[in-house]
């Protein structure tokens, strides 16, 4: 309601009384955070200690990887990590080697499409962080093509990811590791080799068992790749009723909106309506946006959580330039909730992304900004409550996170799902952890973890107000 309304807004904004909504400020825990042009956000675990990290893209300035130290959050990326200088926007984690330790992708950016000077970055642990795009047998593969986000896929099911790169003005990439130990591009072979204007991407088991892929496209269709089980992809897009051909999708997240069972897609518009895609039936599905949420603004990223651990998701709207938005399901329908210290009308946000670092058991969330102006992280975080919660961190069998396997919870007659996120939505990736508020009810009556491969494990009873680390299960 406040969108486009002129300079007036800020100044009715800044007179007005901070009510505490669902976020405080918590930015002065960010120990190390220079006013810079910041862009994308991942969670991974980068000195692998078991805790994870949140890695920031610097544009034009240095990546910062920021690490929970009990009194704050404190920049301990080395040189190289850094990159300082380099035009970072997205980056994602996920284990392409099968080590059980996460690469880093790190995409860089200097032109808005079509051929740049900057390739990306892969980052792999091997006595130290070596960008595996430097070696001299993988010239060959650099990315060259102006892209904007990242995500992890296991076409296979096997725990072995691939790098799927959304460019903008050319070829999507998929970078694999081949039978000569050489990253090579398989997004041929794998049907998703389409020249596209790509901007947010996620990948899941969202119409399959196995891993599918959703994309947001500007001056373009969207599409949604279907993927085959023998490690191909086919666009079901238009069948499937998501295509938007008309709009310019940016953020991205998925959650299961009306308890059904089944995934469902929310993403923003640039500057054109919103949407809440409910899936009806396995790979049809329907636009339900009511028209608070519908309502176009200057988007970025879109994060569904339980900030509260009531039990239900809320949905994160970041924009650049003008308010936040937040909206909770609230009486039976999806409504706009006070945001709190997190509205930013005059935010620059880029990217977001969630997770619990400090272990208590309640998810903070961290914005960043930039892009037309220089500008600090901002960090938030929900007034304590004594609301139940469980989290979730499913392992691949090489022991990385299982990004993409899916994670369901029954507790007081109702079932929640999760999967675990694989990136990127819009530049960013969450943490690879399930996160489950249960309100007032301390009772689970099972978990159960489904990996891609359709291997499955379930949890009978478990305490709540823990963080369980599930293996894969072997036969």
């Amino acid at each position: 309601m406040l969108f486009g309304l002129g300079n007036w807004v800020w100044l009715v904004l800044d007179a007005l009384p901070l009510a505490i909504g669902m976020f405080i400020d918590q930015s002065a825990l960010l120990l190390d955070n220079p006013t810079q042009l910041n862009y994308g956000i991942a969670v991974t675990d980068i000195d692998g200690d078991g805790a994870f990290e949140l890695i920031v893209a610097g544009f034009g300035e240095r990546n910062l990887v920021l690490q929970w130290q009990g009194h704050g959050f404190v920049d301990i990326a080395d040189a190289t990590l850094a990159d300082d200088g380099r035009q970072a926007i997205g980056v994602a984690a996920g284990d392409l080697d099968g080590d059980g330790r996460e690469e880093l992708y790190v995409l860089n950016t200097d032109r808005f499409a079509g051929r740049k000077r900057f390739a990306d970055r892969l980052f792999d642990w091997q006595d130290g962080w070596r960008d595996l795009f430097a070696l001299p047998q993988n010239q060959d593969a650099l990315n060259l093509t102006a892209g904007r986000s990242v995500a992890w896929v296991d076409r296979f099911g096997i725990g072995r990811y691939g790098c799927l790169v959304a460019n903008y003005g050319g070829p999507i990439r998929l970078y694999e590791i081949n039978s000569d130990g050489m990253l090579a591009d398989v997004a041929p072979e794998a049907g998703l080799s389409f020249v596209t204007g790509g901007r947010g991407v996620v990948a899941l088991p969202l119409v399959s068992e196995r891993m599918d892929i959703f994309m947001a496209n500007e001056n373009g269709a969207n599409f949604l790749f279907r993927n085959q089980g023998n490690g191909t992809f086919v666009d079901i897009a238009t069948m499937a009723g998501v295509s938007d051909p008309y709009e310019h999708g940016r953020g991205i997240a998925v959650l299961d909106a009306n308890s059904d069972g089944r995934f469902d897609l929310v993403y923003g518009n640039w500057e054109g309506p919103h949407r809440l895609y409910l899936q009806l039936e396995p790979g049809k599905f329907r636009d339900a946006a009511p028209a608070a949420l519908a309502m176009p603004s200057r988007i970025r990223t879109v994060i569904a959580a339980d900030f509260d651990n009531d039990g239900y998701e809320e949905l994160f709207f970041n924009n650049i330039g003008q308010p936040n938005r937040l909206f909770g399901w609230r009486d039976s329908k999806w409504t706009a909730i006070d945001i709190g210290a997190a509205l930013e009308p005059r935010g620059l946000g880029t990217g977001a992304a969630v997770g619990d670092f400090d272990n208590d058991g309640r998810l903070e969330l961290v914005i960043a900004h930039g892009e037309s102006a220089a500008q600090p992280l901002s960090l938030y975080h929900t007034v304590a409550n004594t609301n139940y919660w469980l989290r979730v961190l499913p392992l691949t069998a090489q022991g990385a996170p299982a990004r993409g396997a899916v994670v369901t919870l029954v507790a007081a007659g109702r079932v929640q799902m999760r999967t675990i996120d694989a990136g990127s939505g819009y530049l960013c990736q969450m943490e690879p952890v399930a996160h489950f508020g249960l309100g007032a009810n301390p009772a689970i009556d099972f978990v159960e973890v489904r990996w891609l491969d359709g291997r499955s494990s379930k949890m009978i009873a478990p305490q709540p107000n823990q963080l369980l680390r599930v293996a894969y299960p072997q036969r």
